[in-house]
C-alpha cells in the first residue's frame, strides 16, 4: 500500500550528551521567560509536611523550585491550617509574598498590604460560637490541651505544648475560651494516638462544624462548611485565574477538601507519599515524601 498520501512526520536524532543537556536547559529558560506564552498556574503549597519537615527544616530544592516556578510567571501561595502567626516566617524562608495567604484551614483569607515587610491585612474571617463544640469536647478530653483563634488574629490556650507557637497567644481559663466567636479551635492530647481521635470524633459527632484529624493526635475545628478550598475559591476568583489552572499540593486530611476543589474544577492536586492513605486516595498525583524533596520534583516539572 502506498502511503504517499500521508503526511511528514518529524525525525528522530540521537545527539551527544553535552547537546542534549544544552537543550534541556533552553526548554528551562524558555518557561521562566516572560516573551514565552505559559498557562499562569495558581500554585498552593501545605506548610507542615508539604514544605517543611516536624523539625521545621525545608524539604530538600523547595526553596529554588518556588523561585523557578515564580519566574515562569506562575502564583505560588500558602494554604495552611496554621494561623497567620505560624505562617509568616514560611514566607520569609521561601521567598515569597503572594497576594493572598489562607490561613486556619480556610477560616481567615489575608491580603498583601506591603511585599518587603511581608504587610497583610485580614480581608476575610469566618467565625462560629464555640461553646456547644468546647463543652463536648472536654467532657470526653478533659486533659486535652486548647486553643482558640478570634476573628482579630489574637489566640488564647490553656496549657504551653512545645510544638505551638505562642508568640503573642494568651493563656487563660478553659472557661474563658467561650467568650465570643473564633475562628477555630484546636484539641492537642498528647496521650492520644491519631486512631483513638478518629474514633472519638466518630462516636461524639461534631455538629455545625468542620473538622480535620491531624497525623499527630490534634483536632483541628472550623466554622461549618468552611475548609481551604472555601478560602482558596475566594482567592481564584479574585486573583481571575481559570479553574483548570490550579495546582494544589498536600500531605494533610485538611488538604482532602482543596483537592476535591481542584479535580472537581480540571486542575491537579497532588499528595505527598508520606501522608495517609485517605489522603492519597483523593489526589490526583503522588509526589515523593517531603523528606525526598517532592514539592520540588513537581515544582521542576512545570
Amino acid at each position: 500500500m502506498s502511503e504517499a498520501h500521508l503526511p511528514k512526520t518529524g525525525s528522530v536524532k540521537v545527539v551527544g550528551p553535552k547537546k542534549a543537556a544544552k537543550l534541556v536547559e533552553r526548554v528551562a529558560r524558555d518557561t521562566e521567560d516572560a516573551s514565552v506564552p505559559t498557562e499562569r498556574l495558581l500554585i498552593v503549597l501545605d506548610i507542615d509536611g508539604t514544605v517543611i519537615l516536624e523539625d521545621e527544616s525545608l524539604s530538600p530544592g523547595v526553596v529554588d523550585a518556588v523561585a523557578h516556578a515564580q519566574r515562569a510567571g506562575h502564583e505560588v501561595m500558602i494554604a495552611t491550617g496554621r494561623s497567620w502567626e505560624g505562617t509568616r516566617g514560611i514566607l520569609r524562608v521561601l521567598g515569597i509574598a503572594p497576594e493572598f495567604v489562607v490561613c486556619s484551614n480556610g477560616a481567615v483569607v489575608l491580603r498583601r498590604l506591603e511585599a518587603d515587610e511581608l504587610q497583610y491585612e485580614r480581608d476575610h474571617v469566618e467565625t462560629f460560637d464555640p461553646s456547644a463544640v468546647l463543652a463536648l469536647l472536654r467532657q470526653h478530653l478533659p486533659d486535652a490541651r486548647y486553643l482558640v483563634e478570634l476573628p482579630d488574629g489574637r489566640r488564647l490556650y490553656t496549657e504551653y505544648l512545645d510544638d505551638w507557637n505562642l508568640v503573642h497567644a494568651q493563656r487563660v481559663a478553659f472557661e474563658e475560651l467561650a467568650a465570643q466567636p473564633v475562628c477555630r479551635i484546636v484539641v492537642v492530647a498528647p496521650d492520644q494516638h491519631e486512631k483513638d481521635f478518629i474514633d472519638l470524633v466518630g462516636r461524639i459527632g461534631l455538629n455545625q462544624v468542620s473538622y480535620a484529624v491531624g497525623w499527630t493526635a490534634w483536632l483541628d475545628i472550623a466554622p461549618e462548611g468552611v475548609d481551604k478550598s472555601t478560602g482558596l475559591e475566594l482567592v481564584r476568583t479574585e486573583l481571575g485565574i481559570d479553574p483548570a489552572h490550579v495546582l494544589v499540593i498536600g500531605d494533610g486530611r485538611n488538604d482532602v477538601g482543596m483537592f476535591r476543589w481542584a479535580l472537581e474544577n480540571g486542575g491537579r492536586a497532588v499528595a505527598m507519599e508520606q501522608g495517609p492513605q485517605e489522603v492519597r486516595d483523593a489526589a490526583g498525583e503522588i509526589t515523593a515524601s517531603v523528606t525526598a524533596g517532592g514539592v520540588a520534583e513537581v515544582l521542576r516539572r512545570l
